[in-house]
């Protein structure tokens, strides 16, 4: 049992508020000494500031935090980082309808 679907709330009073995020979690055979393995989520903790120390539901809040807010100097997608930087209002309203789209639970 090393691979798990788990699903994440969007965040209140962030753009993805109501959405519903599907992630597939695989725990490698070297865990905890190596981290779990998320897909394309950029976030330190799953990378070079991984701890065995650090528990499932710390890496899950963790990108639940990102969420709330997300850091356009550490993007994923280039292109995103620079709509977010360059009109933020805008980045955001566009967030709001891909998690109205693309994160409902239906």
């Amino acid at each position: 049992m090393r691979y798990f679907n788990v699903m994440i709330l969007g965040p209140t009073q962030s753009p993805y508020e109501g959405g519903v995020f599907k992630l597939e979690l695989f725990l490698p055979e070297e865990y905890p000494m190596a981290p779990p393995k998320l897909g394309r989520i950029c976030l330190d903790i799953l990378k070079d500031k991984w701890s065995p120390a650090l528990q499932i539901r710390t890496v899950l809040l963790s990108i639940q935090a990102l969420l709330s807010a997300p850091n356009p100097d550490d993007p994923l997608a280039d292109n995103v980082a620079k709509h977010w930087k360059a009109n933020e209002t805008e980045a955001v309203e566009t967030a709001k309808e891909w998690t109205r789209v693309y994160a409902n639970d239906a």
